[in-house]
């Protein structure tokens, strides 16, 4: 699919959560392999989802929905740079009475 329905953030939110969801807890995706689902293996394509990529990725872990991860670990959604990856929340159990 490298039409403009690529780019809608549905479509981005969508890619990343059936992903996200044929993983094992606690593995991650690299945001590239949203944006390839997407777009194919062409990296023109697929590269200009990148950024509305991180917009929907920073929205989603907002919201819970996802993590950000820097180096393995959780990061703010709001401050971070470089490389990251995207990771379902990791369900804590609470501490035994």
């Amino acid at each position: 699919m490298t039409s403009d329905s690529s780019h809608r953030p549905d479509a981005l939110r969508a890619a990343i959560l059936a992903l996200l969801g044929k993983l094992a807890p606690g593995k991650s995706i690299s945001p590239s392999d949203a944006a390839r689902a997407l777009a194919g293996s062409d990296e023109k394509q697929w590269s200009r989802l990148m950024k509305p990529l991180r917009a929907v990725s920073v929205e989603m872990a907002k919201a819970g929905e996802i993590e950000i991860l820097r180096k393995g670990k959780p990061t703010d959604p709001d401050n971070f740079r470089g490389v990251y990856r995207l990771a379902l929340p990791q369900k804590t159990t609470p501490p035994a009475p």
